[in-house]
């Protein structure tokens, strides 16, 4: 058995688990969230391609795709959100917020750094050529 590749995996849908189900709530509350851009100063009409970002590159990572640059996109994504949405230091809950997405965007650039192991589709498309 393979522990690295296993801790890898498990790694990678821990880190895809946040963004698939963030994606998916965000068109459940599409209004809602567009509004919470907007009082943040980032322009709603965004909200599309934080979506499609969350959704593509979440499902990305979760089956090892194209994984080191979903990590780079996911990882610079999620430095973007701490900053804009969760830079408060007064407020606990926001400072924790912003030190989870610190810590996601860390996660991110060791799967960049350390790729996604033999269970991915990258690793597959690599034996077949």
């Amino acid at each position: 058995m393979n522990y690295s590749s296993t801790l890898s995996l498990l790694g990678r849908i821990g880190l895809a688990a946040i963004f698939i189900l963030a994606g998916w709530n965000k068109i459940g509350g599409y209004e809602g969230t567009a509004g919470y851009m907007e009082s943040m100063g980032v322009p709603g009409i965004l909200l599309p391609a934080v979506i499609a970002l969350e959704l593509l590159g979440g499902i990305a990572v979760l089956i090892g795709f194209m994984t080191r640059l979903a990590a780079v996109g996911l990882a610079v994504f999620s430095l973007l959100a701490a900053a804009l949405f969760h830079f408060d230091p007064a407020d606990q809950m926001q400072f924790i917020m912003f030190m989870k997405n610190i810590a996601i965007a860390g996660g991110f650039l060791l799967l960049a750094a350390n790729g996604p192991g033999c269970y991915s589709v990258d690793a597959w498309r690599q034996r077949s050529e």
